[in-house]
């Protein structure tokens, strides 16, 4: 591992999660030495990828993270193939539909598809959830037992709200529960007030590449099975069309 770059986007990642740092702060999280921080955060500047506000002087990402975000959306063959279903997905439930991909711990919303009641909804791609928290995040960790085991004896899982699963032990057995039966769920468990639906994405090698659900108020929880039934046949069209052989593919 090369440690200048291992540290900047370690300095990267801060800044996603905290928006707006400073020098000092940086260097603590990251515990480097303020001299080196202000080195990488430099060169990142130079490069777009970090912005400092002239009043404040804390950092934030900056317009070329964007930039490469949109590269990598406009490349990914996952989200091409979701839009189609997802449009089909939203017109049958009624919902809002987020097609999620796993990055370490948590969810990377690649595509969101408004709810077709022609409301004002605010665009939610690029928005992370834990995955532990969250119906995408279960459906995916539940097909990569590798991923699950490395979550689930890392730190404390992170509690969003009084109803987030922070024991391994039952978070295992939900997941044990979605490998049977192909669908996740969670209720209020990463924003009070919402729930989710979600199925696994598989490309042609196997692998849960993604996943694709509903999300709707908590209040609108009571989901006919035909819901259900949709949840799972937008998963398995897109991975049909990724190449996977079978629907769902067994853990491995």
């Amino acid at each position: 591992m090369i440690q200048s770059v291992d540290r900047a986007v370690r300095i990267l990642g801060a800044l996603q999660g905290a928006r707006r740092l400073s020098l000092s702060e940086l260097a603590t999280r990251l515990d480097l030495p303020p001299s080196t921080a202000h080195g990488i955060l430099k060169t990142l500047q130079a490069h777009g990828m970090v912005l400092q506000d002239r009043d404040s002087n804390r950092y934030q990402l900056g317009p070329a993270v964007l930039k490469l975000g949109n590269v990598y959306l406009d490349t990914l063959e996952l989200r091409s193939r979701a839009v189609t279903w997802s449009e089909e997905l939203a017109r049958r439930s009624g919902h809002a539909v987020r097609t999620g991909v796993l990055t370490y711990d948590e969810v990377v919303i690649i595509h969101h598809e408004p709810r077709p009641d022609g409301s004002r909804q605010m665009p939610e791609v690029g928005i992370v959830i834990p995955a532990h928290a969250s119906a995408l995040g279960k459906a995916m960790l539940a097909f990569l037992p590798d991923q699950a085991d490395e979550l689930l004896a890392g730190d404390t899982l992170r509690s969003m709200t009084s109803e987030t699963v922070v024991d391994p032990g039952l978070l295992r057995k939900q997941l044990e529960g979605v490998a049977r039966d192909a669908l996740a769920t969670e209720q209020e468990e990463a924003v009070l007030g919402e729930a989710g639906v979600a199925a696994p994405i598989f490309d042609a090698s196997g692998l849960a590449v993604g996943a694709i659900g509903i999300v709707l108020p908590a209040v609108d929880w009571a989901q006919a099975d035909a819901t259900f039934a949709a949840v799972r046949e937008a998963a398995r069209n897109i991975s049909r069309e990724l190449g996977a052989h079978r629907w769902p593919v067994q853990p491995r």
